[in-house]
């Protein structure tokens, strides 16, 4: 692994590690997370290989993630405090966060240490036609996560401050 990549899945790790600790939900708290896998995404994703079994494999990995993120954000805890909204990442959302961001890192690790063979064999018997099918299957899987996690919290709170009043700075005041 480059230094790049091994900086960029650390700091995947690390996202929901700042959200251990109950903060404000923000620009912040979607963008951070959606510019790592948006670099990601624009450095190894070239194609998405759509030749054997190469679709299926990319649709079971991003089904993963997509489990994965809904899962954290339903175990992360969403709640107002006055105007604001407050998030702060469960244990069980921690471990669902590390363990999908993990496992691709762990994969990519794995091939490069002596797995490449095993893959490669198990990618002909499954008829996967390259490595470019599970650089876009890794890839895809974390950017599901990614989106479906906030877009899981992002609803969760649109659902709690639906029935509440506009905060008085936002009203605009009728007078006949």
């Amino acid at each position: 692994m480059t230094t790049t990549e091994w900086i960029t899945d650390i700091a995947l790790i690390l996202v929901v590690f700042r959200q251990l600790r109950e903060g404000r939900l923000d620009l912040k708290t979607f963008l951070i997370p959606l510019g790592i896998v948006a670099y990601v995404a624009h450095t190894y994703l070239d194609s998405v290989p759509t030749g054997g079994n190469d679709l299926i494999l990319v649709g079971a990995l991003m089904g993963a993630g997509a489990v994965l993120g809904i899962a954290g954000g339903v175990y992360t805890r969403v709640r107002t405090a006055g105007e604001h909204i407050l998030i702060k990442a469960g244990a069980v959302s921690a471990i669902l966060w590390v363990l999908g961001m993990g496992a691709r890192m762990g994969f990519q690790l794995w091939t490069e240490h002596g797995g490449a063979d095993d893959v490669a064999r198990f990618s002909l018997a499954h008829h996967i036609t390259s490595d470019q099918a599970w650089v876009a299957a890794f890839v895809l899987m974390a950017l599901t996560e990614v989106v479906t996690r906030l877009a899981t919290i992002f609803v969760r709170s649109r659902m709690l401050t639906a029935g509440q009043p506009a905060p008085a700075s936002n009203r605009v005041a009728v007078r006949p």
